[in-house]
């Protein structure tokens, strides 16, 4: 065993030594006690299959396993470069098909956590115009989101205005606030930025949690109507149009669908436009782009707005599913968890926000049934993803790489 070998060992032995320590106070306490069997019986299974890995990898890094490996690699590109000359056509169909049909093959349970996995897309592809294209850290995005929610909410339950008018007024709000938001503070750069757009994102909730009169403060607001729309009715030979609310799982469930694919179509547009050439320019170098002749400060502000369109969109979805708002549900936590699924997913990405969307929230559901222990598990999950692939599990393709030696 040469040295280094010897050395990842010992590195690993302590990784496993450090991790069961971590996980006897979360598991091992029954009855105000410190039990060893307890997590040492979780933390075994756990071992078991991190050393299974671990040897897996050491063996490929030495070249041991490169029979079995390359012939799987060879697979993979050949799947991978069939599927580029696929029609496009092709590989979505499948998807749409699934996705229409989903409610028909899923109960409640499915359907509610499919509703919620939409509604971090459409965050999630909001953040990415921000985060993934400009390269503009926002910590605070989520009070886009609670503007759009709060619009709707003022403006169904005070003014009967239906959901449909509703959502081109709530994504005019919520560029409005991300114009307010952006125009003192562009000026401002990385860590700087990010800690302003926090701020904003804790004004938001403060002033939503202190506007008795107007936001109802912590008690938040009931009796949102529902999005309704109209159906042909037929009554004793006699046609007319019955208002039906869309109250049910179901019909929920395709007009977050409709928000979601609207959200993909724009944001993949704005993506190849000449827009999004200039955001791809201010993220890879702000300076240089400056000097080509690229207005970053108005480029920024358009940023802030098209992102803040989309969370406004999606808060605008969450009020009229939920028919009740409160401060409580746009905290921080809440803008952490969308910026984790953007870099999760890869930034940049369409595809690697769903799957960073689906990651955050379908998985620790389907865990559920471990509840001591399954964000222990999620949380190490994503660690090892972000050791093993940095760029995210689906990485931009135009998505630029700097050189050490640019400074």
């Amino acid at each position: 065993m040469t040295r280094g070998s010897r050395k990842s060992w010992q590195y690993f032995g302590l990784g496993l030594a450090w991790f069961y320590l971590l996980l006897w106070p979360l598991l091992g306490i029954r009855d105000g006690e410190l039990h060893f069997a307890d997590a040492f019986a979780v933390w075994l299974r756990v071992a078991v299959g991190a050393t299974i890995c671990f040897v897996l990898y050491r063996l490929g890094k030495a070249g041991r396993l490169d029979g079995v490996l390359n012939p799987l690699a060879a697979a993979r590109d050949a799947l991978g470069d069939s599927l580029s000359r696929a029609p496009r056509w092709m590989l979505l169909t499948p998807v749409i098909v699934f996705a229409l049909v989903f409610p028909m093959l899923t109960n409640r349970y499915a359907q509610d956590v499919a509703i919620n996995v939409l509604v971090y897309i459409c965050l999630g592809l909001g953040l990415n115009v921000v985060v993934g294209l400009c390269g503009l850290l926002d910590l605070g995005y989520i009070a886009f989101y609670g503007v759009g929610a709060y619009t709707y909410a003022l403006l169904s339950v005070h003014y009967a205005v239906p959901f449909w008018v509703c959502l081109p007024i709530c994504a005019v709000f919520a560029a409005v606030a991300g114009c307010f938001i952006g125009y003192p503070t562009l000026r401002m750069r990385g860590d700087y930025l990010a800690i302003v757009t926090l701020g904003f994102g804790e004004i938001v909730r403060i002033v939503i949690n202190n506007w008795m009169a107007l936001t109802g403060g912590p008690n938040g607001i009931l009796g949102i109507k529902s999005p309704g729309v109209y159906i042909p009715h037929f009554v004793d030979g006699s046609f007319s149009f019955e208002y039906l609310l869309l109250r049910k799982l179901e019909y929920l469930y395709y007009v977050i669908l409709a928000l979601a694919a609207f959200t993909i179509v724009a944001v993949h547009r704005i993506n190849f436009s000449r827009i999004g050439r200039a955001f791809e320019a201010i993220r890879e170098d702000e300076t240089a782009a400056e000097l080509m002749g690229v207005d970053t400060f108005r480029f920024k502000l358009l940023a802030y707005a098209l992102g803040a369109v989309f969370g406004g969109l999606a808060g605008a979805f969450f009020a009229a599913r939920m028919r009740f708002v409160s401060p409580e549900s746009f905290t921080f936590i809440e803008s952490a968890m969308v910026l984790a699924m953007v870099v999760l997913g890869g930034m940049g990405s369409i595809p690697g926000v769903i799957l960073g969307a689906l990651a955050l929230v379908a998985l620790p559901e389907a865990f559920r049934e471990f509840e001591l222990y399954r964000m222990l598990a999620f949380g190490g999950a994503m660690a090892v993803m972000m050791l093993v692939r940095p760029a995210g599990l689906w990485p931009a393709a135009r998505m630029g790489k700097r050189s050490d030696d640019t400074e």
